[in-house]
């Protein structure tokens, strides 16, 4: 029979186990974030009124960092995000190498390699439970991403999936595990408007205004992109870190702007849709 002294001994090392899963857990809630000026120093330097943080709801217990109280920003401070410049690089050499973590649904990574720029755009319905988004994603300008998207598409990946995160001015997708933490098992290279900065260049770190009709890839940090997708139904002040892939139609706006207006779970700033949504379907026109 174990003494008292042997049952504190492994009541204490079980509970060394749980608090180490849990640290792993959130680690990897940090994941896809997005992050606009949560920090207080980036606040500070950018002047930034708003914030977006696109983590793991869960992610405000694991990280002070995450504070999302100016999530719901009265107005959108930052400049234009930059025009478009084409180059010989775009579409030249996409890859998509494994990640460091498991697929969320068993998927086979896209083609790679020089994939076509044209058409320039590609349109793309997306069936909710809660209404019809037509996405128009931009071929010409984020072709790698493009690419990941249609074929992600075509293999069902995105099918009877939840959109696990909503804001003040996001809803966040593309997640089959529905925590903010799956992605497709590899990742690829940023691509507009992360591409229009030259290294080193100090307005890349600088705030752009993500507008109102928006479609862009939530990351973990440069060349993260993997499956998760934000959809912007209000400018929102980000750095341009975030790869834009294509624009939301009248149709889609009309359906965020119905989810938005039901509200976050519990009342909250940043969390699920208080009404669940249920991405049924996401086809290429």
């Amino acid at each position: 029979m174990p003494s008292n002294e042997q049952r504190r001994a492994s009541a204490k090392r079980k509970l060394e186990r749980q608090l180490e899963r849990r640290a792993q857990q959130a680690r990897r809630r940090r994941t896809l974030a997005i992050v606009g000026g949560s920090v207080a120093a980036v606040v500070v330097v950018a002047a930034i009124v708003a914030t977006v943080v696109l983590t793991n709801h869960d992610d405000k217990k694991a990280s002070a960092s995450s504070d999302t109280s100016s999530s719901a920003a009265p107005s959108a401070t930052g400049t234009p995000l930059p025009a478009f410049k084409p180059n010989d690089s775009i579409g030249a050499n996409c890859q998509y190498p494994p990640s460091s973590e498991q697929p969320a649904k068993q998927v086979k990574p896209p083609r790679s390699g020089k994939v076509p720029t044209d058409p320039a755009q590609v349109s793309v319905s997306m069936v909710t439970n809660q209404g019809h988004i037509g996405l128009l994603l931009a071929n010409n300008e984020s072709p790698c991403t493009v690419n990941n998207f249609a074929s992600l598409a075509q293999q069902k990946f995105f099918d009877d999936t939840k959109c696990h995160r909503l804001t003040h001015s996001i809803l966040q997708c593309g997640d089959p595990s529905a925590d903010g933490t799956g992605g497709p098992g590899y990742q690829f290279a940023d691509e507009y408007p992360v591409d229009q900065y030259k290294p080193g260049d100090p307005a890349a770190h600088e705030p752009v205004i993500y507008p109102r009709g928006t479609l862009a890839m939530a990351n973990s940090g440069p060349n993260t992109n993997g499956s998760q997708f934000f959809l912007v139904y209000k400018d929102t002040p980000l750095p341009p870190a975030y790869t834009v892939f294509g624009k939301i139609q009248q149709d889609g706006l009309a359906t965020l702007d119905k989810i938005a207006k039901d509200g976050i779970a519990g009342g909250s700033e940043d969390g699920p849709p208080a009404n669940e949504v249920t991405v049924k379907s996401v086809l290429l026109d």
